[in-house]
């Protein structure tokens, strides 16, 4: 019977309400920068299906590629644009605008004493992580993390397994004895499709979607007197996520897919 061993954490919208924080950077820098584009909550909401900031501005801007002498300055301004706002993103988390989500902490913590290996699997940049966790863990937070992925480090963002895959190699725990925490639908497809368990905390711009493949789906880790509001899965008694619940999720799925085999080969 598999055991959690290790818990892989994303981080926007997850480790911390940070989108909304994303959202309102956005629309600064386009103002500073003379675009009459506004992302409201509802648009923005539909962008989050683009993995990184770079892309989603991409896309979105597609039809000002034409203004540009060349596909090359056009990419050279959007990157542009993305720096500035990366930059007024870290200025907000710094001023205290982001804490960390509800329970976050309190797991963080009881994986440690439970000696549970941590990481962060993200397609934000590691920048971003750095200041979020720089004003809201204490100073030596970075030794608490066996591995962090990036899009500074693997080219590849969600949906894509790759920064899983990336974590999972530096780790050396079997993906088995892994349970991932996400907050979108590209962040739970990328951790399926590297084989990791994943349960999904959503937020205002989540909480619409969908999650099949998810061993549990909830609101929030909740804290006892906080409990989480179960949106898809069985939560097994439980009112918050604990070590304990995420252990019981793991040996339920490996239940689950051991039936399934067996079933396919009767």
């Amino acid at each position: 019977m598999k055991k959690l061993r290790a818990i892989i954490f994303d981080v926007d919208g997850t480790l911390a309400d940070t989108e909304e924080v994303h959202r309102v950077a956005f629309n600064y820098v386009f103002a500073e920068y003379g675009l009459d584009w506004q992302w409201t909550p509802g648009l923005y909401e539909e962008l989050l299906c683009i993995s990184g900031g770079v892309e989603r501005i991409s896309a979105f801007g597609s039809d000002l590629r034409a203004r540009f002498k060349s596909d090359e300055e056009f990419d050279d301004f959007v990157l542009t644009l993305h720096r500035a706002k990366t930059r007024k993103y870290a200025a907000m988390l710094t001023e205290g605008e982001v804490a960390l989500r509800p329970g976050i902490r309190r797991l963080i913590d009881d994986a440690r004493a439970a000696n549970l290996t941590l990481a962060i699997a993200t397609s934000s940049a590691y920048t971003n992580t750095e200041t979020l966790l720089d004003n809201n863990l204490p100073p030596g937070w970075r030794d608490w993390f066996s591995a962090i992925e990036s899009c500074d480090s693997v080219a590849h963002k969600k949906p894509s397994p790759a920064v899983y895959e990336a974590v999972l190699a530096k780790l050396e725990v079997p993906r088995d004895c892994v349970i991932a925490l996400e907050d979108t639908e590209n962040g739970l497809k990328a951790a399926t499709a590297a084989g990791v368990a994943t349960v999904v905390t959503t937020h205002r711009f989540t909480r619409n979607h969908h999650f099949p493949t998810a061993a549990l789906v909830v609101d929030s880790a909740g804290e006892p007197d906080a409990p989480f509001a179960v949106t898809s899965g069985e939560a097994l008694d439980h009112n918050h996520l604990t070590v304990g619940l995420l252990d019981a999720l793991l040996i339920r799925q490996s239940n689950v897919e051991t039936n399934e085999d067996v079933r396919k080969t009767a």
